[in-house]
């Protein structure tokens, strides 16, 4: 289903994007162009090697839910991915999809079901860059939306032996926005409001998700946000970027606010 896009152009998203990155310190890392578009990895100045928590997060997967790219953009200019940890981020995974506003690329393919079977290259330059990274993540973060919620959910998948970190983020976000009352959302049961403990494996046996990927190749901590696409874009955002600080609150709980944490001894 086509929706109203917002601008993602290349002077509409990627260049106030790549502005905003560099003013952050960030490197901008662009593997190759889809549909006319920059696919871009975000790497901030601490790097894959800094002895500090390596933070995943990843937006723009689905064309049609725009609040995670523009919260990676907002995020940038308010500083919210702060120095106490190394961010990796992919701020726009479906470029042509965010462009045209459709939740598949312009061939017609759900990139976020494409994960086993890879048949878009969108999804097989992404694995290369995963693959190709240096050590793990200690969280995985990724930005969605859904059309038919009433609240805030999120999908946590915790493999790694690590704390949780729904709590942290539910009550964050709960001051922006309602959190999903279910009992029952996107067919799963929730825990609590808001609180979907997926197990790590795919709900389609060959239509694996960008999270489910993931869970295969190693341990991890993950939480998919999804946003109420109901509601206004800028609380949104706001949900977003609270659910990132909230989590890596967690992570970094024995640091000050305004230095580096202490790196976990990893379990992978």
């Amino acid at each position: 289903m086509e929706r109203k896009p917002q601008d993602f152009t290349e002077n509409g998203y990627y260049r106030p994007l790549r502005g905003a990155a560099e003013a952050a310190g960030f490197a901008w890392h662009e593997a190759g162009r889809f549909h006319g578009l920059p696919y871009v990895l975000l790497r901030s100045g601490r790097g894959a090697g800094a002895d500090v928590p390596r933070v995943y997060v990843s937006a723009g997967i689905h064309g049609d839910e725009p609040a995670g790219a523009l919260a990676v953009l907002e995020g940038l200019r308010r500083g919210a991915f702060d120095g106490r940890v190394a961010w990796d981020i992919f701020p726009a995974l479906n470029p042509g999809g965010l462009a045209r506003g459709t939740r598949e690329n312009p061939d017609g393919t759900d990139l976020n079901r494409d994960y086993r079977l890879l048949s878009a290259p969108e999804t097989r330059m992404h694995v290369e860059w995963i693959e190709c990274a240096k050590s793990p993540y200690d969280l995985y973060i990724s930005l969605h939306e859904d059309w038919e919620a009433r609240g805030f959910y999120l999908y946590e998948i915790n493999t790694s032996g690590g704390p949780s970190m729904s709590a942290a983020i539910l009550g964050a976000v709960e001051t922006i926005l309602p959190l999903e009352p279910g009992p029952i959302v996107d067919g799963h049961r929730l825990r609590g409001p808001g609180w979907i403990y997926h197990p790590p494996e795919p709900d389609e046996p060959e239509g694996w998700p960008e999270a489910i990927f993931h869970c295969k190749k190693r341990p991890l901590n993950s939480y998919t946000l999804e946003t109420p696409s109901a509601l206004p874009l800028e609380k949104r955002v706001d949900a977003h970027l609270a659910a990132v600080r909230a989590a890596t609150g967690v992570l970094c709980k024995e640091s000050p606010p305004s230095g580096p944490c202490s790196r976990r001894p990893s379990t992978f």
